[in-house]
């Protein structure tokens, strides 16, 4: 059996392996002085790119076409800009007794952020959901979610005693996130060829800016003493609140889908869409919104959770996939 059907069987994400290499590369080789300059330097022009590139993938017909299910977007939008924080709020109940201000900011950080767009579109096509509105879902939620999250991260947590200047922070993120998103899809008329025929490379130039930023963010970690503030008994902790927070998302999604009366496929959509966060997104924002010592610890929940997402996720699609095929 080779190494890709391996994690495959076990739904283990590759970008995992490699996000735990560049944390392992960065504790025993952290940047510092001026080739921690370079990199930072080097990061704030990864993340643009990869903002410009998501941009310009963007269809507006996929958006024209998702648009009409109104009822199913408010749905997921409810779900990840409110019902997620308000999980973020209440592990307040168990700081810092069981969970270290600093774990707790990272997970209310985590339930910040908006969807992810990829996984969530595939695992909905998979289970056989309406996939449409899924790409206008995720599509918007990661849109709205550069306006949305930092407002929210001003509004709901302090940072080392202080709360985030929101209106510098959202200044921030239109500059170094939203201006080249928005000139990336105003270039795809111009990029749409060239973007299909190198879909493959863009997916690496996405996935290097994403570990370029954690590697940076994690060298300050280092430097700053993250390996004595963390012990397995906290991954551990920070593994079983990911569950949870999960399982209860998909749970209450679900329901509620069903309760208003939503046919399966668009159940699907919202269990989904309403389900995820997004790593791609909530890195290179962390990296604008904190402090760089800070930064390689708040994003741990959302490490874990990412990984979970897709795992418990990928289950959930192919019983979901079986469900339709007896059905049929």
């Amino acid at each position: 059996m080779t190494v890709n059907n391996l994690l495959k069987k076990f739904y283990i994400d590759p970008f995992l392996i490699a996000m735990l290499t560049v944390v392992g590369t960065a504790t025993l080789f952290p940047c510092q002085g001026s080739t921690k300059t370079f990199f930072s330097y080097l990061t704030t022009c990864a993340i643009a790119l990869l903002f410009f590139m998501h941009g310009a993938k963007l269809s507006r017909q996929a958006i024209a076409e998702g648009i009409k299910h109104w009822r199913l977007h408010l749905l997921v939008f409810c779900s990840t800009f409110i019902f997620f924080p308000l999980i973020g709020l209440s592990l307040q109940l168990f700081s810092p007794k069981w969970i270290s201000p600093e774990l707790y900011i990272g997970f209310l950080y985590l339930c910040t952020l908006p969807a992810t767009v990829q996984s969530a579109i595939a695992f909905t096509s998979v289970a056989g959901g309406n996939v449409a509105a899924a790409v206008c879902s995720a599509s918007a939620s990661s849109i709205l979610g550069v306006f949305l999250s930092p407002i929210l991260v001003g509004l709901l947590m302090p940072t080392n005693g202080q709360h985030v200047d929101t209106s510098g922070a959202i200044l921030s993120i239109l500059l170094q996130l939203m201006l080249p998103f928005i000139l990336g899809h105003l270039s795809r008329p111009f990029l749409v060829g060239w973007i299909y025929k190198h879909k493959a490379w863009i997916n690496r130039t996405d996935r290097s800016s994403i570990l370029l930023v954690v590697y940076v963010a994690f060298s300050d970690a280092i430097v700053g003493g993250l390996w004595h503030k963390m012990n397995l008994t906290a991954i551990g902790m920070i593994v079983m609140i990911s569950l949870i927070i999960l399982l209860l998302v998909i749970a209450v999604n679900t329901y509620c889908a069903r309760a208003l009366g939503f046919n399966k496929a668009d159940e699907i959509t919202i269990v989904f869409c309403g389900s995820k966060k997004s790593l791609a997104n909530g890195v290179p924002m962390a990296n604008v919104l904190f402090s760089a010592n800070t930064v390689g610890i708040l994003i741990l929940p959302l490490m874990i959770f990412h990984q979970l997402q897709i795992m418990v996720c990928a289950v959930l699609a192919q019983r979901y996939a079986r469900q339709d095929k007896i059905f049929k």
